[in-house]
């Protein structure tokens, strides 16, 4: 049996057949089948407008976060420009779900402005089809949670390597060594 998401994800395609193939459709066909898709976007988003409405009235924050938090009623939101989180939590909380996919790499947001969101990844090989993976899969997470984001910018910096400092192993060689107390003879 598919996983919820797997379903919503199956339905989407075939959302997205189905407009394809309303947009092959000959005059005037096909400019019925378009205005009544936007009739239908047109009428369920006013009514998403209300429920959020009289959900943040009613419910509040645990009432938003939970339409948040559900991956279809959040594209639902995104769709109609009623998304109750700002970009910049929606983009944390995109790359949040994405670390354990980063192999080992960590991944935040370092400003979100003029269309474009800069990040900064700190733990990848120097192999660049490493980097590659890494990017691309940002970019998606950060552009499936916020559609407003034209560009996706991703800055590489390298860990910091672990230093022992010099005087620290000079103290350990300087000291003599410690014997064991033999006892009484």
């Amino acid at each position: 049996m598919a996983h919820d998401g797997e379903r919503e994800l199956e339905r989407v395609r075939a959302v997205e057949q189905r407009l394809e193939r309303a947009e092959e459709l000959p005059e005037p066909a096909r400019d019925t089948a378009i205005g009544l898709v936007e009739a239908l976007l047109a009428l369920y988003g006013e009514g998403l407008v209300r429920i959020v409405g009289a959900g943040a009235r009613l419910g509040g924050d645990a009432f938003t976060a939970e339409l948040a938090a559900d991956e279809l009623v959040s594209h639902l939101l995104l769709l109609h420009g009623l998304h109750p989180q700002a970009v910049p939590e929606r983009i944390g909380l995109a790359i949040e779900r994405l670390e354990p996919r980063l192999n080992g790499a960590r991944a935040d947001l370092v400003e979100v402005g003029a269309g474009a969101a800069r990040l900064r990844v700190s733990g990848t090989s120097g192999c660049g089809s490493s980097r590659a993976a890494v990017n691309a899969a940002l970019d998606e997470a950060v552009r499936a949670a916020a559609p407003e984001v034209t560009r996706v910018e991703v800055e590489h910096v390298a860990r910091p390597a672990t230093v022992i400092p010099a005087e620290h192993l000079l103290q350990r060689i300087a000291r003599p060594p410690v014997h064991p107390d033999p006892g009484p003879a």
